[in-house]
């Protein structure tokens, strides 16, 4: 008696990732990537790499990255090894990392205020913590100093802003326009310290209120690198829940969403890049508010692009430096006004605008 042939077996279709994800799977483990995300993530990692390639082969002596890369390494001519790792390296990790957390807290802040022009710098935080930070080197001319009082000053602005904007759920123009007056209160108080310093206090404490990359201290750049290892995958967290806050606050907690804690935790993550960011290069005008919409124009408006924003002021910040440091060389242009200048345009821009977006 021959055997009947087995019947086919149906297997379930497995879930299939939404439009324009892809759905990667490891073991029992699966991601969810975003794949314009994705891609604009990596074509941000490209130019920052072209943007580092730059600052270490651009300036006064120009070398290129054959002469440059090794001499990393402490390899090659000792006059490029002194060139690159006393001068050039030092800086092009100090606005590494300054470019990134101004980015980052930018697009956090944007997010939270649910407003494009709702950045540290507009809403009076980055004024706080250069108060504070030139306050510190007036006072007390230590390397510890600037760092913990630009995070004091940072926390001290956000709260007025939010306490005098009516709390942690404003959003819209009432809390930048609160900011902006924080900031301009914050602002003088930074210039009477530096009319009344004594003159060499005063030129110490100079840097802190324009912005500048040259001879940063090795304390607060560490202190920003351990704050920006943690507060970055932290903002990361916590950008995707503030994705949900683009609904009413009812219609978030619903979903599941702590509204509250996941604002405060936003907030805070802002308040330390941003203090640290500005202890150890001073106010980089406009980083936070161009890095972010940037990244969205690249990864495109799903999400909240922590990262890619961290990424793109990264690359900004570095660009702005070099183009700094030889576009009226031998004189140095400080990186503050480089971005002041490139950003000025484009906040006019935005003012201007008859049709303000609201960030997602």
């Amino acid at each position: 008696m021959s055997a009947s042939p087995a019947a086919p077996v149906i297997v379930p279709a497995g879930p299939r990732a939404p439009r324009g994800t892809r759905l990667l799977r490891l073991g029992r483990m699966s991601v969810l990537l975003p794949v314009r995300a994705t891609v604009g993530c990596a074509v941000l990692v490209v130019l920052l790499t072209l943007a580092v390639g730059a600052a270490l082969a651009v300036g006064t002596v120009s070398m290129g990255p054959l002469r440059s890369l090794p001499a990393i390494a402490g390899v090659g001519d000792p006059a490029d090894v002194l060139v690159v790792q006393r001068l050039r390296l030092p800086r092009l990790v100090a606005g590494l990392l300054v470019g990134a957390a101004l980015g980052a807290s930018g697009c956090l802040m944007q997010t939270l205020a649910r407003n494009r022009l709702a950045t540290p710098g507009t809403v009076g935080i980055d004024d706080g913590a250069t108060a504070f930070a030139v306050a510190s080197v007036v006072g007390v001319a230590t390397t510890y100093a600037p760092s913990g009082m630009a995070l004091v000053g940072a926390a001290t602005a956000a709260a007025l802003a939010l306490g005098l904007a009516g709390g942690a759920g404003t959003s819209g123009y009432r809390f930048v326009v609160v900011g902006l007056g924080v900031g301009a209160v914050l602002g003088a108080v930074t210039n009477l310290m530096l009319v009344r310093a004594p003159i060499d206090a005063a030129n110490a404490a100079f840097p802190w209120s324009v912005g500048t990359l040259n001879a940063r201290p090795a304390v607060p750049v560490t202190l920003l690198a351990v704050g920006l290892l943690l507060c970055l995958p932290a903002g990361m967290l916590v950008g995707r829940r503030l994705a949900a806050l683009r609904f009413p606050d009812a219609v978030a907690a619903g979903l599941g969403v702590r509204v509250r804690v996941v604002r405060l935790a936003a907030l805070a993550v802002c308040v330390t890049c941003a203090g640290l960011a500005v202890a150890v290069g001073g106010p980089l005008g406009l980083v936070a508010l161009v890095a972010p919409e940037a990244a969205r124009r690249i990864c495109g408006p799903r999400g909240v692009p922590v990262l890619a924003s961290a990424l793109a002021g990264a690359a900004l910040v570095l660009l702005a430096d070099t183009l700094g440091r030889t576009v009226a060389a031998p004189v140095e242009v400080p990186v503050g006004l480089v971005t002041a200048v490139v950003g000025g345009p484009y906040l006019i821009w935005l003012l201007l605008s008859s049709r303000p977006r609201r960030v997602p």
